[in-house]
Formats: structure tokens, sequence, C-alpha cells
């Protein structure tokens, strides 16, 4: 009863602030009134600033906290045909700074209840040139890239907090500083072919490690980085109408410029060219035995399962997402997720969005024979229950409120199950 009268008092008082926020001089700059901003886009040049913060209260074994956490993203696409004649090329620039707290810092858990939850940094995220020919049937990009835009992504599941909704955590904590995605990215080139319209073949090939490394340095292509190759083929149907998405809140992270869809099946894999540690097996002196190579494979389903006749914008679509991972180095072996999502759920919000989701990640045989090599006691696995809503409050201004349930967090047998309640908010300038 407490924890339930805690967590009213901090809605209430986080939806005035947001509704105080909606009514500012805030809004009249979002809406863009002397139209600069059109003029541009009209030469070719189109400026979006999208900003999301999570505000998250938490409980856990660790005790009860909350933590405010942002993303600031000040990003410029340049139309090639419009400004230079090329018809297919664009260049686009991304500039992130990541700042406040991280949610799972506090909770514990392994896979992330914040897709905005980072490291604080200001950091160039993405500078890739495209061309386009063909048609558009062939595509080649090169720069730093975020993968995760358009490899392992469906579209359903980006309504969701949990990190492993946006990639699974079998392929995120791959590598040695994890692949090309939020928030650290790598350079490398990729390859996009449509031999039909409703068949598109990708392939990447990027850094080992990303720009960013771990301890704080800035570097491409090292030595001992490898390489990573990720390949996917994804069927879809492209049927689904353009409304749909026109009113939604800008997905930070998940490529919302793409067309939408109404059903896809996607396969792919992904492998390291760089050796590792193995996590189990060391030699008589205790140094990890080395291994050539990681790799993983994953499958991704997403589809509309009802679509209302008398308004086609309310609809309910459900997604299925599972992977797999070289056990010995990777500290997850295997991921499932699914969910669901209900368009436009109640009558009088088209564009609103109720979601359910459970996203289950198992350590992999080389994790927990290390942990039982040290006497300590290990899950198998942690799942994530989470249910959103998200209330489309204007075209440049969105909240979501959203509850998570995280079973054997961290798959760490000494903590209790904990709760997360987050509201976030995103605006669009």
């Amino acid at each position: 009863m407490r924890l339930r009268k805690r967590l009213l008092n901090r809605v209430t008082l986080w939806s005035v602030a947001l509704c105080v926020l909606a009514a500012s001089p805030v809004s009249v700059l979002a809406q863009d009134p002397s139209g600069v901003k059109e003029q541009l886009a009209d030469r070719g040049v189109t400026i979006t600033t999208p900003y999301g913060v999570v505000l998250s209260d938490l409980d856990s074994g660790r005790g009860h906290r909350g933590t405010y956490s942002g993303n600031l993203n000040v990003q410029v696409s340049l139309d090639g045909d419009r400004l230079l004649g090329a018809a297919g090329l664009t260049l686009f620039v991304d500039g992130l700074w990541v700042h406040g707290g991280q949610p799972s810092a506090v909770l514990g858990d392994a896979q992330g209840v914040s897709n905005l939850s980072a490291p604080p940094k200001v950091t160039l995220y993405e500078a890739w040139l495209q061309y386009n020919v063909f048609g558009n049937k062939f595509s080649a990009l090169a720069g730093r890239y975020d993968l995760n835009t358009e490899f392992y992504r469906a579209q359903s599941a980006g309504l969701f907090l949990n990190s492993s909704f946006g990639i699974g955590p079998e392929f995120s904590g791959s590598g040695a500083g994890g692949p090309s995605i939020f928030p650290s990215t790598s350079l490398g080139v990729r390859l996009a072919f449509k031999p039909k319209p409703n068949v598109v073949v990708r392939g990447s090939i990027l850094d080992g490690a990303p720009v960013d490394r771990p301890d704080g340095s800035v570097g491409a292509f090292r030595d001992r980085d490898g390489l990573l190759l990720v390949s996917e083929l994804a069927v879809l149907n492209r049927a689904a109408s353009g409304d749909r998405m026109e009113r939604l809140r800008f997905r930070i992270g998940r490529a919302s410029g793409l067309p939408p869809y109404d059903n896809k099946v996607a396969v792919g894999g992904w492998y390291y060219t760089a050796t590792f540690d193995h996590l189990s097996n060391v030699d008589t002196n205790g140094t990890p035995r080395q291994v050539h190579g990681s790799a993983g494979a994953y499958v991704v389903g997403d589809a509309s399962l009802f679509q209302s006749k008398a308004n086609p914008r309310r609809r309910l679509a459900g997604f299925v997402e599972a992977g797999l991972a070289d056990g010995r180095v990777n500290r997850f072996g295997s991921y499932v997720g699914a969910g669901a999502v209900a368009t436009g759920p109640v009558t009088t919000r088209p564009a609103d969005e109720l979601g359910a989701a459970i996203a289950i990640a198992h350590n992999g045989s080389g994790y927990r024979d290390s942990r039982r090599g040290v006497g300590e006691q290990t899950e198998r696995f942690e799942a994530a229950v989470e249910l959103t809503y998200l209330a489309q409050i204007t075209g440049w201004f969105a909240m979501q409120p959203d509850f998570q349930y995280v079973i054997h967090p961290n798959t760490d047998a000494k903590l209790p199950n904990g709760r997360a309640f987050q509201l976030r908010f995103e605006m669009a300038f």
C-alpha cells in the first residue's frame, strides 16, 4: 500500500511538471512559428532536435531511489538532390549529449530498464554518407553508423523502454566494447539491396570496437579491434498507411524515419574477427584461454494482428524476437522477447499506444561456470515484464508512464526481484 501511494504521489508530481512544460514558451519554439525549419527543409536541410528524459522510481534489494536521465540529439540531414542536384545522396550527422543517472545502477539489473540511459558524455553519435541508386534498389552507406537503426529492429518493440526490446542483450553485450549501437558507434560500411519491393538484404562491415572506447580513449581500427560483420534478410509488407506513424513521437535511436510496415520477418547473423578471453577456461597460471572469433544469430517477427475496419488507425500488433550467441565469450548465450502493442486503445486518442512485453536473457555456459568457480550462486536467467502507455500530448510532445518488474536482477541469487516505475517524455524541436 505504501509503495502504491508513493508511486501515485510521484506520478502526480511529474505529470504536473510536464503539463507546465507543455504549456510553456518551449511549445512556441517547437512549433517553429517563423517557419525557418520548413524553409531549410524545402532547400534540402532538415534539422531535428529530439530530447528525451526518463524519471525513474526504483525499488530493489539495493534500496529505494529515484534517478533522472536524459538524451539530447542534434541531427542534421542534407538532401543531395535538392542541394546539389545529386539524386540519391544523403549526408546525416547526429550529435548526442547523454546526462543524468543510470537506473540500472540502482536496480541492479543487467538488461537495462531504460534505453535512454548511459554513462554521461557528449559525442558524435552518427555521421554518414549514403547513396541510393537504381530506383532505391541499392544503397551504400559509409561513416559512423548505428546498426540498430536497421538491423535487429522490430517496429512494434520500439514502444518499450527496456533496452532488450531495441536489440537483444546477447548481441548488445558482445564484443570488446559492444557493437555499433547507442551510445557508442563504430566506423564502417553498410550495403543494402532490394531484389523485390518487399525484400531487403543488408550487410555491414564495421570496426570491431566503438570509436569511444570503454577506457575513455578514442580510436578506430586498432590492431586488436578486428571487424564486426553483420548481415540480415528481411521480408516485409509495407502496405501500412503513413498516417499511423506521422503523429507518433520521435523514437530516439529507432530510425523513426523509415517507412512503416504491417508485417516483417527478419533473420540475421553477426561475427567478430577478433580474439576474446574465454569466460571460464583458464590455463595453469589463471590466464583466460583465447577464443578466436565470436558469433551469433537472431530472428525477428513483427505482425499486425488486428485492424479496425471502421478506423484503420486502431490496430493491434505483436512481435517476437530471439537470439543466440557464443556462450564461451559472451555473458548472455540466448535471449527471447515478445510483446503486443495496441494503437488507439482509446477512441478519442488515435495516436496513443498501450503495450505489454517480456524480455528473458539466459546466461551462457561460460558465465555460469565462471560464477561457480568463485563460489557465487547464479540464476540461469533475468526476465523483465513491462507494461507501458504512450500518450501523444501534441505533435511535438509525448508522455509515457512505464512499469517494469524484473525477475532475478543480474541473475544474482542474492538480489530480490525489482520494480521500476518510470515516466518518460520526449520533445522534438
